[in-house]
């Protein structure tokens, strides 16, 4: 089963604007001129002792302090001692040089650019996860969440959630590939997993299945619910036909009159209808007419429900009343279950036909 979708990060970060007016996120406990200063010692490598290279030919200069303060396992790659004045030198490997430097830079002020991080989201992610450094790694978790997360490279981010040890980011990328499996099915990411990773594909095929189960029950019971509710309707709007009278029939000592006010039972009408066609059609018998047997289970329904059927209105009632007694436990069982039913669905303590004695009666 899919765990509930999980409530929004709260992180100590809020939108600010870099030296070149872009859009950055900065850390709110810490000044505006003291994030300017770090990534100015950043930016201008002012007495860099670190340089770290890339695949693509680029350098990028640091200091080690800093750099071991803000993960431990850069710390860890530092502490081989320094044999010359040449600059201690580490390898970024599988990531451009850009990519690099936005990762450095973030470890001197905690900041990025809005446009960096939409362009190197997924391997600030995984340089993240690899050198420990948690403030970006929630970050980028949140950039995702938060728009950066598409159908298109969904698969790929679920993948590297997996691998990067990222749970929350991993449950929202199976929501939404559940509830977007047929686009998402159709992607070149999900056909790179089906290829490199086929054990995941079959547990994505699955839980799309088990979902997609899920939602047809969940269809099936919002249905079942409406018959529920319609059957108490009916049940409500039978009592008021034959206790109290509406529009133009009901009992014999009621004056009806044409423009009388719009009934309040939704049921009415219909049922209106279906009582005038049960007294005056000539195939009356259970079984010989269609809309007859309709109400003939309705009158054995309110039977089931009434609270007293020696001064009930409705015809027959008694008589069902008597015959209940000598039906057989299997259709009992059934008749029993659906007046269950009926009760939790409307959740009825009391109702015009119904008495909470009967109530209790129904659920032994």
């Amino acid at each position: 089963m899919v765990p509930p979708w999980p409530g929004p990060v709260k992180n100590s970060f809020h939108k600010g604007l870099s030296s070149n007016a872009s859009p950055v996120r900065r850390c709110n406990y810490v000044s505006k001129a003291t994030t300017d200063l770090w990534g100015r010692l950043f930016d201008e490598g002012y007495r860099a002792d670190v340089a770290i290279h890339t695949d693509d030919g680029g350098i990028v200069y640091a200091h080690a302090n800093l750099l071991g303060m803000a993960s431990p396992v850069m710390k860890g790659l530092l502490r081989q001692p320094k044999v010359s004045r040449r600059p201690r030198t580490i390898s970024i490997q599988g990531f451009p040089y850009d990519a690099a430097r936005v990762f450095i830079r973030f470890l001197y002020s905690y900041c990025y650019e809005e446009k960096e991080m939409e362009e190197f989201v997924v391997a600030l992610l995984v340089l993240s996860h690899l050198y420990a450094v948690s403030p970006l790694k929630r970050e980028c978790e949140q950039k995702l969440e938060d728009g950066l997360l598409t159908k298109e490279n969904v698969v790929d981010i679920f993948q590297l959630a997996l691998l990067c040890d990222a749970p929350r980011l991993n449950l929202i990328c199976h929501r939404m590939i559940l509830k977007n499996f047929k686009a998402v099915s159709v992607t070149e990411g999900w056909k790179v997993m089906k290829q490199s990773h086929p054990t995941l594909e079959k547990e994505l095929l699955e839980s799309a299945i088990e979902e997609d189960n899920r939602k047809k029950e969940r269809i099936r019971k919002i249905n079942e619910r409406k018959i529920y509710l319609l059957l108490y309707d009916a049940m409500e709007a039978l009592v008021h036909i034959y206790r109290d009278g509406c529009q133009t029939i009901g009992p014999c000592d009621k004056d009806f009159k044409e423009n009388k006010d719009p009934c309040k039972y939704v049921a009415c009408k219909g049922l209106e209808l279906l009582v005038r066609h049960f007294a005056g059609c000539k195939l009356r018998v259970p079984g010989g007419c269609i809309h007859c047997k309709r109400m003939w289970q309705l009158l054995e329904l309110h039977s089931r429900l009434c609270a007293d059927s020696h001064v009930c209105k409705v015809p027959l009632c008694r008589n069902f009343k008597e015959r209940i007694r000598k039906q057989s436990k299997k259709d009992e069982i059934r008749w029993k279950m659906l007046v269950k039913k009926i009760l939790r669905t409307k959740k009825i303590a009391g109702a015009p036909f119904l008495s909470s004695g009967v109530v209790s009666s129904l659920w032994q």
